[in-house]
């Protein structure tokens, strides 16, 4: 069944981001009425319900979340080639929500995102930290920024930088009261900071140097849920940290963090740009992944210099 009638289909992406139909209406002037008889009429032609109101409350159906971001593409899409062709110059406009893991979210892709907007500053973003992973299908996210290889094989993932490892660091000040591993095997005799997801423990750290691979329990008096607070405790010398080049690269090139072992390689975690489908890669998310990869080619060569 074909959409006839596309200013229903704006209807409804403005009220499933307002959570409102009466403030969608407001918005596009129109009167109640004709708000409830455009929703209504565009869930008859699909045949399905997209939304579930109530005086107080709105919100979408399994079929509507499954439409949202198609219809907001189809919006966005239509209204840029019109404006291309009236102005004769490439439009970029977008709303994209965010989830970024939250040390290198916090600490550099910020910085990132504020020079894509000085680039294009009719995109705009809604962010949210965290070091799980985003559920891209239930969450009101577009976009997820996560390291290591994504769980669902249903996802979209973009590299963003796939050579990343992880890396065994510590703070001169740690190495200078309690010395340096000389191998990963000496790490039970080190507090070792240690990172947890959801509830799992990363308390087993694994490295390879050739054909040999260590896989090393560890332990130590300090573990988080939140990657940034392990690399600053790091830095302040409360013991050994095994992070993610990236993250470190910048306190690696300033010296706050000595990489230890070096022979050794940590495991690898790339990073990835992750969706729940292909028609969501509109050309904003492909400048902006073109970007991020830029910058983290940058950073990570920043640490090797």
């Amino acid at each position: 069944m074909k959409i006839r009638n596309l200013h229903d289909l704006e209807l409804f992406v403005r009220a499933a981001e307002l959570g409102s139909l009466s403030a969608a209406a407001r918005q596009l002037d129109l009167s109640p009425a004709l708000a409830s008889a455009g929703l209504k009429r565009l869930e008859g032609e699909l045949g399905v319900p997209l939304m579930l109101r109530s005086t107080r409350s709105l919100r979408l159906t399994g079929e509507g979340e499954r439409l949202l971001p198609a219809a907001r593409l189809a919006l966005d899409g239509l209204r840029d080639a019109t404006e291309e062709i009236a102005t004769g110059r490439q439009v970029v406009r977008d709303h994209l929500q965010i989830s970024l893991p939250s040390d290198l979210g916090r600490n550099h892709i910020l910085g990132w995102l504020d020079e894509f907007q000085a680039r294009w500053p009719e995109v705009s973003f809604r962010l949210q930290f965290s070091d799980r992973l985003a559920d891209v299908y239930r969450q009101p996210v577009d976009l997820a920024i996560r390291y290591g290889s994504p769980p669902d094989s249903g996802l979209v993932a973009l590299p963003l930088y796939a050579a990343n490892r992880r890396i065994l660091c510590a703070a001169p000040t740690y190495l200078a009261a309690h010395g340096a591993p000389a191998s990963p095997a000496d790490l039970a005799g080190h507090n070792c900071l240690r990172f947890r997801l959801g509830d799992e423990l990363h308390d087993q750290w694994r490295f390879t140097r050739g054909a040999d691979e260590l896989r090393i329990d560890v332990a130590g008096n300090r573990a988080c849920d939140d990657g940034d607070a392990v690399r600053r405790w790091a830095i302040a010398g409360r013991g050994i940290a095994y992070k993610s080049g990236l993250d470190i690269a910048a306190d690696l090139a300033a010296g706050r963090l000595v990489r230890l072992c070096p022979d050794w390689q940590g495991e690898p975690v790339p990073l990835a740009l992750l969706c729940a489908d292909r028609r969501q890669l509109s050309p904003t998310v492909v400048l902006l992944r073109d970007h991020l990869r830029e910058r983290c080619e940058a950073l990570a060569g920043h640490s090797s210099d």
